[in-house]
C-alpha cells in the first residue's frame, strides 16, 4: 500500500512538473485547425519556392480563383488585373524557381492566419513576389486554398 502511494505521489509530481514548465499543452481543436490552415499556405509558397508542384496539388483546390496586380517598373505602374487558374499555377510551380534565382533560403514566407471557422479560413502570405490574401475551405476534412487576391510590392 505504501509503495502504491509513493508511486502515485511520484506520478503526480511528474505531471505537475510538466504542467508547471509548460511541457504539457492541452489539446486545442482551434489550434490544430489553425496549424492545418498554415500548413496549406506553407505548401503553396514552398511549392513555388522549391519547384514542387505536388505541394500545390496538396493545398490548392482545382476550382482556384486567383487574380492579382503586378507592378511593371518599365511603365512605373501596376498592370491590369491578371487572372490565374489552378492549371497555370501548377505549371508555374514546376518552373518558376527552377534556376534558384527567383527565391532563395532568405526569401520571405510570412504567414498570418486571420480567421478559422469550421469550414472557412482567411490568411495572408508575404512572399518573394508580394502579398497574397487567401480564402480557404475545408473540403473532405482538408484545408484547400480556393481564392487568392495578390499584389506585387509597392514601389514606394
Amino acid at each position: 500500500m505504501k509503495m502504491q502511494r509513493t508511486w502515485l505521489a511520484g506520478l503526480a509530481l511528474l505531471i505537475g512538473t510538466f504542467v508547471w514548465f509548460g511541457y504539457a499543452q492541452p489539446f486545442s481543436p482551434a489550434k490544430a485547425e489553425k496549424e492545418a490552415v498554415k500548413a496549406a499556405v506553407l505548401d503553396y509558397v514552398e511549392g513555388l519556392y522549391e519547384v514542387a508542384p505536388d505541394r500545390i496539388e496538396r493545398s490548392v483546390h482545382k476550382d482556384l480563383k486567383k487574380v492579382g496586380f503586378w507592378y511593371n517598373p518599365n511603365q512605373e505602374a501596376f498592370g491590369d488585373l491578371s487572372p490565374m487558374t489552378y492549371d497555370q499555377l501548377h505549371t508555374l510551380a514546376s518552373r518558376w524557381n527552377a534556376n534558384g534565382q527567383q527565391a532563395t533560403d532568405d526569401s520571405p514566407k510570412k504567414i498570418e492566419i486571420y480567421d478559422v471557422l469550421g469550414r472557412t479560413a482567411n490568411a495572408k502570405l508575404t512572399a518573394e513576389w508580394g502579398t497574397d490574401y487567401m480564402q480557404l475551405a475545408k473540403i473532405d476534412g482538408k484545408w484547400m486554398i480556393m481564392h487568392v487576391l495578390w499584389q506585387s510590392p509597392d514601389p514606394s
